[in-house]
């Protein structure tokens, strides 16, 4: 049997930190308030012509020298983004330029904050189908660009950054299954309300930012998630004892809690970056698996949950042995 099997993580935050000091001297807010709430002390923020593509090159570069392999033994590039650099072409396809690869199918996808599920979703098809061999799987976001500065509900949650993978065809076993879904009827929870099509007088001036309906967002969050964990759990015949580390997208640390005591697991057995990273968006959950490869704590042949919970609303797991 082919699996699509994890064999290199890579992950790129921007030199630039914000605490939430930094955040008291520009909107009425208190790092107090913003710790009690989310559990953020800092983000990472873009600089002035830092863009996606770069923060995904440098995370990409990291992940391929992880996997062990040649940029042109890539088959397949696909970017989770919701900050693409342009409308088009696809921030997968001026990646694929910066890596100088050629010929491979390069495109992005709009999940949102599940957008790397969705991403890691559709690479394990291509690979499973005999499609792809290996594929380069990217979130990468600068959500810095789209925050409004003075509204204290949405600045003080995103930050920047950016996680890549490489996933690679193979006998061992590696994603065990996928689950993604989305409901459309919430578009007004948790939006940037305007686009080319739309309101385009506002993209114009400059004023194409979030908009959060925070508690409303909080509670769907939970109530998907939980039901995302019982689906995939049932779908591999397995017990939430099995579970080895939960890798969640990185919202809010209640949100975090949440999941893992639906799971009946210690936060020892949760990776945790928001507090450092904020909310990156699609590249939140691939960063966090990077942080948590990279200092050790997870391990081969351990069986890990990645899930998240997006705009759209978008929803998805991967449940995968590393």
């Amino acid at each position: 049997m082919t699996y699509a099997r994890i064999t290199g993580t890579g992950g790129y935050l921007p030199e630039n930190v914000m605490t939430n000091r930094d955040l008291e001297k520009i909107v009425d807010t208190t790092d107090q308030w913003i710790q009690e709430r989310t559990g953020i002390e800092q983000r990472h923020i873009a600089v002035e012509g830092q863009t996606t593509v770069d923060l995904a090159e440098a995370a990409s570069r990291k992940a391929i020298k992880a996997a062990g392999i040649d940029t042109q033994d890539i088959d397949l590039i696909i970017m989770a983004t919701s900050t693409p650099d342009k409308i088009f072409p696809s921030s997968a396809c001026i990646l694929q330029a910066r890596l100088d690869i050629h010929g491979c199918p390069a495109f992005d996808i709009q999940a949102v904050c599940t957008g790397f599920i969705y991403a890691l979703t559709v690479a394990e098809k291509f690979i499973k189908s005999g499609s792809s061999k290996k594929a380069l799987v990217v979130g990468s976001e600068v959500f810095s660009r789209i925050l409004n500065w003075e509204d204290r509900g949405t600045c003080v949650l995103f930050g920047d950054g950016a996680g890549a993978v490489i996933l690679e065809s193979s006998d061992e076993t590696g994603i065990l299954s996928t689950h993604i879904h989305a409901d459309g009827q919430y578009e007004d929870l948790l939006l940037v309300p305007c686009g080319i099509a739309d309101d385009y007088d506002r993209v114009k001036a400059g004023r194409a930012f979030i908009e959060m309906k925070g508690n409303e967002v909080f509670k769907m969050a939970v109530n998907t998630l939980g039901r995302i964990v019982d689906e995939t759990l049932a779908a591999n015949q397995m017990m939430k004892s099995d579970i080895d580390w939960l890798v969640p997208h990185q919202a809010n640390t209640r949100i975090i809690a949440a999941t893992a005591k639906k799971l009946k697991m210690s936060m020892d057995q949760v990776v945790v970056t928001v507090n450092k990273h904020g909310n990156t968006s699609a590249a939140s959950v691939p960063l966090a698996l990077d942080v948590a490869v990279r200092d050790g704590r997870i391990k081969s042949n351990e069986l890990l949950l990645l899930e998240a919970f997006g705009g759209g609303f978008t929803w998805g797991s991967v449940l995968l042995r590393f």
